[in-house]
């Protein structure tokens, strides 16, 4: 499953050299992808890539021996990695995303995973309404059933969301850290697309959580705090991830399509019609090349732009206001939709060389597709939500 302990620091890792490793993992992606696709998780040879390089730890503290990158990242490497195959940039990104929430945690909590295998895997369920806890002395007693959760099967620890309730009422929204021998997997990821995401339920029955394993984030609530922040006082970490979440696996979704790009230009190169003209003349290929490379641009730099913004705004000590965050959430579901429509360009002209399963838009069309279903993705939502605010409307949300 994980990777035995790695005493290899990666503290020393430059954002150009984490890049440049991913691009390297590009050739290997795409070879395993059908593996991961069948097993409906990471490939070996992928996962353990993915150890050695460091990249699973982009975002973890330095202090971890993490590369702690900037968080224009946030995008850039999951896009990076979506170019082999857009499943296992999906759970690298998932996976990055829980070692930066791990920092927030608290400190016993940290030490508890990362001084035992700083490599340590993390899933989640990041769905609140699918949980439910009450307080106890010490801690939380949960109870909940979370689909969806990404690499749950390479994973060893999970983080689950849940709604705390008391007399009836919510009175907070936290994320437990749990081990994985107190939860069940439930293997019902059987799915047209994103396989090997392996994006399994889990569910947990009356399991008492100690209050260390325990972080609100229900930021909107007064007197909250991040128990992590002392000891992890990077502005990064405290991105909100309510607003950010959907980039990194917008970042997915571009790579994804930049793939099928890269894909279709070679098979353009090489072809030619039953009269030896060559594809590349007709000015209907160049024309759905061109749509096609300029939508993609555009949903990696609108991507790629909110997570330098919002960094900004926490290294000013600048907190986001309402119309910003679900700006971003509908940026990321733009993004989403740029990407789509430019593989829905290649794949059409692909025509029926486009269907076989040996070709490699076949599973493109399918993983872009299935991650386009993702939440942050949805149109309706995230369009009419920052259009309300945007319109002098109210939203309100405690995680926000």
């Amino acid at each position: 499953m994980n990777a035995p302990r790695n005493s290899t620091s990666f503290a020393n890792v430059t954002r150009e050299e984490a890049l440049k490793r991913a691009a390297d993992l590009i050739p290997l992606l795409r070879e395993h992808a059908a593996e991961a696709e069948a097993a409906r998780q990471l490939a070996p040879a992928v996962r353990d890539a993915l150890h050695a390089s460091g990249l699973f730890r982009f975002l973890q503290p330095k202090s971890r021996g993490g590369m702690e990158l900037d968080f224009a990242t946030w995008v850039e490497i999951p896009e990076m990695l979506g170019r082999g195959d857009c499943s296992t940039a999906w759970n690298v990104a998932n996976l990055v995303s829980h070692h930066r929430t791990l920092a927030l945690f608290s400190k016993q909590a940290q030490d508890e995973v990362w001084n035992a295998n700083p490599d340590a895997l993390i899933a989640a369920g990041i769905a609140y309404p699918q949980g439910r806890a009450k307080k106890v002395e010490g801690g939380l007693m949960l109870s909940g059933t979370w689909n969806f959760c990404s690499a749950v099967n390479d994973s060893i620890w999970n983080m689950l969301a849940c709604i705390v309730i008391e007399n009836d009422k919510p009175v907070d929204w936290v994320q437990c850290l749990l081990r994985e021998s107190e939860y069940a997997i439930i293997d019902d990821w059987q799915t047209m697309g994103m396989c090997g995401t392996g994006s399994c339920t889990v569910k947990v029955e009356n399991l008492f959580v100690p209050e260390y394993r325990v972080q609100s984030m229900a930021t909107a609530l007064p007197g909250h705090h991040y128990k992590g922040t002392v000891e992890n006082p990077n502005p990064m970490y405290v991105i909100p991830t309510s607003a950010v979440g959907g980039h990194s696996l917008g970042g997915c979704v571009v790579g994804n399509a930049q793939g099928a790009l890269d894909a279709t230009i070679d098979w353009i190169k090489s072809r030619s019609t039953v009269q030896g003209a060559k594809m590349r003349d007709f000015q209907t290929v160049q024309l759905r090349i061109g749509m096609a490379g300029a939508k993609i641009d555009a949903a990696r730099l609108l991507l790629r732009n909110d997570c330098v913004e919002a960094e900004a705004a926490m290294v000013a000590g600048r907190a986001m206001n309402t119309e910003e965050k679900l700006r971003i959430k509908r940026n990321a579901a733009m993004a989403a939709k740029l990407a789509t429509e430019a593989i829905d360009l290649l794949q059409e002209m692909a025509g029926a060389n486009g269907i076989y399963r040996k070709s490699p838009l076949e599973r493109i069309f399918r993983d872009a597709r299935s991650a386009a279903a993702h939440i942050s993705f949805s149109i309706d939502m995230q369009m009419t939500q920052w259009g309300l605010v945007a319109s002098g409307g109210e939203f309100n949300s405690t995680t926000l």
